[in-house]
């Protein structure tokens, strides 16, 4: 009776104890088991939430490096180098000197432009005085031929007056009622009043003929100065833009900065003679600046232009996060472009992934808060998901 009693304890029975631990080993394996499975499930939702959060629909690259559109600082005129008043990383603002030229040569040739200037105005003034002086030579010819009208008007009269006393003294002479000596004065009178109507009428042609020239000499007066002020006459126009060439060229001797930025890479020296065309330095718009990422053509199929894209740097570490914008994607590969290109056309190909360039456009209040340099490189990831 007693073995079969429950009520007994286990522990008084010292052989019942190894039947019962594998029992309780067993359940708590299980429950084990069970935990185990359902942090694994719970893991794999918070894992799945967070891929749904912030992985699914993004595509990220770290090929990605910062570019800019540098200012290339070039002289415009042939001159030695006579001051450089900035340095290297230094920051500029729009308007700053960069470097002074030895200008002499420049003044010299600007003060020879305005003194070219003052002798074509002087000649246009002249010119307009000779056509003054023209016009008043025609006046005064057609005063010549007036006169010589009334010359020949009075010559006329006098001839017909000696004409008529020529015949009266021939009819006396014919009835011997005047002298030899006085017909042959009638006759001298005539022939002389005879040769003062041709002198008249020669005097006409002559004064016609000085006044035709001096109308000549007014059209070739009038057209230097024809339509034209001081203002608008060609020698005045071309002297003129001489002078606003030397005037340019004296102010290119000092070289401004076009644009806010870092000043670097100078390449020359005070006391250096530089020629257009020749590099001097660069300013990069640390304002302006723009990443370009290289993607695997492989993850352009959501890809688009006008897409948010965040991009962060290890110039600042990933607690800074630029916000940006994708505005274009590049004309070819890198391998397109590059100095000697891939020729596929050969018998070992291998396919090998192209990355094609991708600009991502950076807010520009964010650059003025953290400004970046050309060259940094950044990690880009562009989230393609629909609006």
């Amino acid at each position: 009776m007693t073995d079969t009693n429950p009520a007994i304890a286990p522990e008084s029975h010292p052989e019942i104890q190894p039947e019962i631990q594998p029992e309780i080993q067993t359940g708590r394996r299980k429950r084990l088991l069970i935990l185990l499975l359902l942090v694994i499930v719970l893991a794999a939702i918070a894992g799945a939430i967070w891929y749904a959060l912030f992985k699914a629909g993004r595509i990220e690259t770290d090929n990605a490096y910062v570019g800019g559109n540098s200012a290339i600082i070039i002289p415009l005129v042939t001159a030695s180098v006579s001051e450089i008043p900035v340095s290297g990383t230094q920051s500029v603002r729009r308007g700053d000197v960069l470097m002074r030229l030895d200008d002499a040569d420049q003044r010299i040739e600007l003060a020879m432009a305005k003194a070219a200037l003052g002798q074509a105005k002087q000649r246009y003034a002249q010119s307009t005085a000779q056509l003054g002086a023209a016009t008043a030579r025609v006046d005064a010819r057609g005063t010549d031929i007036a006169q010589a009208r009334a010359r020949l008007a009075e010559a006329r009269a006098s001839l017909i007056r000696t004409r008529a006393d020529l015949r009266r003294r021939q009819t006396l002479a014919t009835q011997n009622a005047i002298s030899a000596e006085e017909l042959d004065s009638a006759k001298a009178a005539y022939d002389t009043a005879l040769a003062v109507r041709d002198l008249a009428e020669a005097g006409i042609a002559s004064a016609a003929a000085t006044r035709t020239s001096a109308r000549k000499d007014e059209d070739a007066s009038a057209a230097l100065v024809r339509g034209t002020t001081i203002t608008t006459a060609p020698d005045i126009l071309a002297a003129q833009a001489r002078l606003d060439q030397a005037e340019l060229a004296l102010a290119r001797t000092v070289i401004r900065a076009p644009i806010d930025g870092i000043v670097t890479n100078i390449q020359v020296q005070v006391g250096q003679r530089v020629a257009p065309g020749n590099t001097a330095m660069l300013i990069v718009p640390l304002a302006n600046l723009y990443v370009d990422a290289n993607f695997k053509e492989s993850q352009f199929a959501d890809l688009k232009t006008g897409q948010p894209a965040e991009v962060v740097s290890d110039f600042y570490g990933s607690d800074t996060v630029f916000h940006g914008e994708v505005v274009g994607f590049a004309g070819g590969t890198g391998a397109a472009f590059a100095l000697i290109p891939a020729q596929n056309a050969t018998g070992n190909w291998v396919k090998v992934v192209q990355r094609l360039p991708v600009r991502i456009r950076l807010d520009p209040a964010e650059l003025r808060d953290h400004p970046l340099r050309i060259g940094l490189s950044m990690t880009v990831t562009v989230d393609t998901r629909p609006k």
